[in-house]
């Protein structure tokens, strides 16, 4: 893997570390309601880099992000080892997992994720016909110090829904709860063309209530979740699902 800062080889893909979480499974929680919401027709999809990273402002508000770090800060979250598995970036966190598609429904139709999606401009960019969000969902909490290194987030096959649908994920979805100094997450796109001047980073910072999607699989862009300075960053990840 690439030291922190530098582009790894083309060659070397690290990737990110499993978020399986295994003996026993956890319980899907109690999830706190959906309220207050803005109106989904107030929201809309900032595109930071053309059909790879897109950001929605005050997806949540800051009054639901607020109880729901009080919430999440109950669930018994499992601190990341500090030594990845060969192949896999570094990573220091505390993480919590649960497969629960009845909360990824609710958030898929509730948030407003499911009518910007379903009227964005071009609907080929998500790689297929979106089905909902995948109901594995995670929570991550990065305290000062901690961080994700440089990695690819890979697409992951699966049986959607009640009917087993064949699927498999084609965008990361990351729902930042607060606000912090440092915990930018940063791409490194690569040029166009061989000889073409490489392009600046493209640095998101975390900001209550906004939620990003960038890419995954073949076409990911190789980035980081830089290191927490003060504060906490709290971020509820799933991933968006297409049909195969």
């Amino acid at each position: 893997m690439a030291p922190r800062g530098k582009q790894p080889q083309k060659t070397a893909k690290p990737t990110g570390q499993s978020d399986s979480i295994t003996k026993p499974k956890p319980q899907a929680p109690n999830w706190p309601p959906l309220t207050p919401l803005i109106p989904a027709e107030h929201l809309s999809l900032e595109t930071r880099w053309p059909s790879l990273v897109l950001l929605v402002r005050n997806l949540f508000t800051s009054s639901l992000c607020k109880n729901y770090v009080s919430f999440l800060s109950s669930l018994p979250l499992t601190t990341t080892p500090g030594k990845p598995k060969r192949g896999q970036a570094a990573r220091v966190n505390d993480r919590f997992q649960v497969e629960d598609p009845v909360f990824s429904k609710m958030l898929w139709e509730h948030s407003g994720l499911q009518y910007l999606v379903d009227s964005f401009e071009d609907p080929a960019t998500f790689g297929g016909k979106v089905l909902g969000l995948n109901p594995n969902i995670r929570v991550y909490r990065y305290r000062p110090g901690q961080f994700f290194d440089l990695h690819y987030d890979e697409s992951n096959k699966l049986e959607f829904g009640e009917v087993k649908v064949p699927a498999k994920t084609t965008w990361t979805l990351l729902i930042y709860l607060t606000a912090c100094e440092g915990g930018e997450t940063v791409f490194y796109p690569e040029p166009r063309r061989k000889g073409d001047k490489t392009p600046d980073p493209i640095v998101v910072e975390p900001e209550t209530g906004m939620a990003l999607l960038h890419k995954h699989g073949d076409d990911c862009l190789l980035h980081e979740g830089r290191e927490v300075k003060s504060g906490e960053k709290w971020v509820l990840r799933s991933d968006l699902v297409v049909q195969r």
